[in-house]
């Protein structure tokens, strides 16, 4: 008798973590990874924020707390720090109660519960993503039930940035009541964000078109070392009168790549919605995966409710942040001394973890065959596995690749 699956076809393997894997049996001595999207030290060793640590002895010796089930839509202590971080400690849609959160399995979670909501509840079909994009948007959206997933130009490869007038002809040709899947800041995998005045256009067409924003914050704070300035577009969107959906991760920003801790922030035009909207989130939660996970939430609910020990994450952040720019810094030298083929101003320009570099994919191939260098076949690379020790050694390597390879 034959087997159930004896048809199903092996996947493709998720090029990301093939690449983490395939670099770390590499024994080269020297190799580079700059695939992964996690934060490294200047030695390129994994880095747990000590504010981090300090709060994690701290919920580990509170012997108050007990491991009971979590209401469904999570720890209110979490949730309401996280929405009051995107929204802004004076938010008028937090202090009128139009606003709350719900707690996620990270920001890739986030993304799933609201589009269930947006498909199930508001019949939302169509949805419009940048390309490129984080990989992940186009399946997160599908899976959930939308008959359609689009892309808005967004990258121009003559220029190296934004085509801000190609995203404003796409999005002028949505439908009116497609969802619009926005990065809030440090934009994956390009590290290229419209400037405040673009953000105003786009706020302003996507009013006039009835477009839903459905923002992806993964790097608030993580980009600048501010906050809110990570969170400017969101909130001006809520300051113009929309309604939208945030979803907001605790990976990058707080060091918490594997605890998983995510919010969905909502946002209404009235209050009197609220009570039905989160009545309704917690039967898609229920129906997923039933309440979430307490510990990452504890970690971060501590830190943002506690003064000084948010004072010290704004320290982290900043020291990460600082360093990312560093090494855009080094890259952006090296490459103009060694007279590079081609314009690298993007790479300091670009904001964030990621620097979409413009490496072709054969390039990219040399790099890894040659150099023990590993990147996604886009170009894509993370900018915090570069540090003083192997910065000018990848720009030579990029050096030799652009002169080398067509």
């Amino acid at each position: 008798m034959s087997s159930l699956f004896s048809n199903i076809e092996k996947g493709a393997p998720i090029e990301v973590f093939a690449l983490n894997k395939q670099c770390a049996d590499d024994k080269y001595e020297h190799k580079i990874n700059l695939s992964v999207g996690a934060y490294r030290t200047e030695d390129g060793k994994p880095w747990v924020l000590p504010v981090v640590r300090k709060t994690e002895i701290r919920i580990a010796s509170d012997e108050s707390l007990n491991h009971e089930y979590l209401p469904v839509t999570g720890n209110e202590l979490f949730t309401k720090a996280a929405t009051t971080l995107l929204l802004g400690v004076n938010s008028p849609a937090i202090a009128e109660g139009r606003a709350f959160g719900v707690q996620t399995l990270s920001g890739t979670g986030a993304l799933r519960l609201g589009a269930e909501f947006l498909t199930k509840k508001l019949g939302y079909t169509v949805c419009y993503y940048s390309e490129p994009t984080w990989e992940n948007h186009h399946k997160v959206f599908m899976a959930a039930g939308f008959k359609e997933a689009k892309i808005y130009r967004y990258w121009d490869p003559k220029t190296r940035g934004l085509d801000f007038n190609g995203l404003i002809e796409d999005l002028e040709n949505a439908p009116e009541g497609a969802a619009i899947i926005l990065h809030a800041c440090a934009h994956n995998p390009t590290g290229c964000d419209p400037s405040q005045e673009q953000w105003k256009k786009i706020a302003e067409l996507m009013k006039r078109k009835k477009l839903f924003p459905f923002f992806d914050a993964a790097y608030q704070g993580f980009a600048s070392g501010q906050p809110d300035k990570d969170a400017w577009a969101v909130q001006y969107f809520v300051e113009q009168g929309f309604e939208l959906f945030t979803a907001q991760s605790y990976a990058k920003n707080f060091g918490l790549y594997c605890e998983r801790v995510g919010n969905l922030t909502v946002v209404q035009k009235d209050k009197e919605t609220t009570a039905a909207v989160q009545s309704q989130f917690t039967l898609i939660v229920r129906a997923m995966y039933s309440n979430p996970p307490a510990f990452g939430s504890r970690i971060v609910g501590t830190i943002l409710n506690d003064p000084q020990l948010r004072n010290e994450w704004m320290d982290c952040i900043k020291l990460m942040s600082s360093r990312i720019i560093e090494m855009r810094e080094l890259l952006y030298k090296h490459l103009v001394e060694l007279k590079t083929p081609g314009t690298w101003n993007h790479i300091k320009e670009q904001i964030g973890m990621f620097s979409y570099t413009g490496l072709t994919e054969k390039q990219v191939k040399y790099l890894i065959e040659k150099h023990h260098i590993y990147l996604l076949s886009t170009g894509r690379i993370n900018m915090c596995g570069l540090n003083p020790n192997n910065v000018e050694r990848f720009a030579k390597a990029i050096h030799e690749a652009v002169l080398t390879v067509q």
